[in-house]
């Protein structure tokens, strides 16, 4: 047999032995790899330090080595899609710790879990007393998943019978101090009206902020450049004029959505002549 048989032949067989040890261990030993990609990852790392220090074996051997390796969890991923029956063999069964309350001691056994380690799962899952778990559940890659009992759920506004708008994801408008037009135009807002609302928390200027985003409700979260800007130290004439600015960005805002071409003059002619009194008061607003 060549060199390279070998190698291929000792490739499978400890590819084998290195799943059945993995399986041994137990899913407490897992992170969030599934069985074959922590030992596929154990193997590799292997191969490449041999391959540093390793001098008298041929590099043929290394590079189809790691081949193989890299090969192995591809093809076990393929055959886990079309087979149910050898997804189980490789990636197991979740296993139940507590069912109805009730700790079911044997499922500790078998998965060499003590009750300390179960604690530490629970305190990270914001359950600190077992009482409040109706039911826990050791998925295959090692980690717990809980429900807590109805009564120590946190109350929704489901529960209270109250109807709230839903939230979508929120969006940065400002980065470095520029407006990100298309973020701030999905949401249907303009510049107009964003320069307006970081004016009510103490920016001049676009170029003073160093964040913004803003949510599908239209809250406005600011951080500045100058951190000792604070809204209680905003002067009264800054807000007056944010507020101005706001009702000129409503003004044109409407006037995109009115199909009444009276209506749509009217409420740019205004909007203009807000534009303009801002501009009046530019001035007086840096003393």
């Amino acid at each position: 047999m060549t060199e390279l048989g070998t190698v291929l032949i000792r490739g499978i067989v400890g590819f084998i032995l290195l799943f059945i040890l993995a399986r041994i261990m137990g899913k407490k030993h897992m992170t969030d790899m599934t069985f074959y990609e922590y030992i596929v990852g154990i193997a590799i790392g292997s191969i490449a330090a041999e391959l540093t220090f390793g001098t008298e074996v041929r590099m043929s051997n290394f590079i189809l080595g790691m081949i193989l390796w890299a090969i192995f969890p591809l093809i076990v991923s393929k055959i886990e899609l079309k087979s149910f029956r050898f997804r189980v063999l490789t990636e197991g069964h979740p296993t139940v710790l507590i069912e109805n309350g009730k700790i079911l001691e044997k499922n500790f056994k078998k998965e060499d879990l003590t009750i300390d380690e179960l604690m530490i799962h629970l305190r990270q899952k914001d359950a600190f007393k077992i009482s409040e778990v109706e039911s826990a559940v050791m998925e295959k890659n090692g980690q717990i998943s809980i429900m807590k009992k109805s009564d120590s759920q946190p109350l929704t506004t489901k529960d209270m019978g109250m109807t709230v708008e839903l939230e979508h994801q929120p969006r940065l408008v400002i980065v470095d101090g520029n407006v990100m037009e298309k973020s701030l135009n999905e949401y249907g807002y303009t510049k107009e009206w964003l320069k307006g609302e970081i004016m009510k928390q103490g920016a001049k200027d676009f170029s003073e902020v160093f964040l913004a985003q803003i949510d599908s409700m239209g809250n406005v979260y600011l951080d500045l450049y100058n951190d000792n800007l604070k809204m209680p130290q905003i002067k009264q004439k800054l807000l007056v004029a944010a507020n101005i600015k706001q009702l000129q960005a409503n003004l044109m805002n409407f006037s995109l959505q009115t199909e009444n071409e009276d209506a749509k003059e009217m409420y740019q002619t205004h909007a203009k002549k807000m534009d303009t009194l801002i501009d009046e008061m530019t001035v007086y607003l840096k003393e």
